[in-house]
């Protein structure tokens, strides 16, 4: 299972950077939000994937959906367009996953004897709402703001006078 949703997920992320449909891109992120999910739900990390769902398939591409709405002029179709540094970005890319690789090889990866927890979702929203409930709401808060800036600077308001 982990195989078929390693290949899906990487598969939708390829498709998301390689095409050039801005929308059809968007498209293929969620995909690719929702493979990172199943692969939190394999690992039984449930908080990090009701997380991943809800943040990044919902909340992150409906701000970038509504940003490419408020910002793309003239054909849709050519809105993504191919760079002249592709070759550039490939190199600086394929670098940095050999030095992941490296990394990950070379890394002494310490294994605990220690049983996980069998439910962490409720440890955490307990503390959300407790002792962490001011900074959760400022963050709603100025995600709230951002969105509402990022629509103003869109829409280009003048003034009229």
């Amino acid at each position: 299972m982990f195989w078929i949703i390693a290949v899906i997920t990487l598969g939708s992320a390829l498709m998301m950077v390689l095409n050039r449909n801005i929308f059809h891109s968007a498209l293929f992120m969620v995909v690719t939000f929702i493979g990172v999910a199943a692969t939190y739900v394999m690992l039984q990390a449930d908080f990090l994937a009701a997380v991943q769902i809800l943040v990044y398939a919902g909340a992150i591409t409906i701000f970038i959906v509504f940003g490419i709405m408020l910002t793309v002029r003239g054909n849709m179709k050519q809105t993504n367009l191919f760079s002249k540094n592709a070759a550039a970005a490939g190199l600086v890319s394929l670098v940095l996953i050999l030095i992941n690789a490296y990394m990950a090889v070379n890394t002494n990866w310490s294994i605990s004897s220690a049983e996980p927890p069998t439910e962490t979702v409720g440890q955490i929203s307990e503390l959300m709402l407790t002792k962490y409930v001011i900074p959760f709401e400022v963050a709603a808060i100025l995600l709230t703001v951002a969105l509402l800036g990022a629509i103003v600077i869109a829409k280009e308001v003048k003034k009229t006078s």
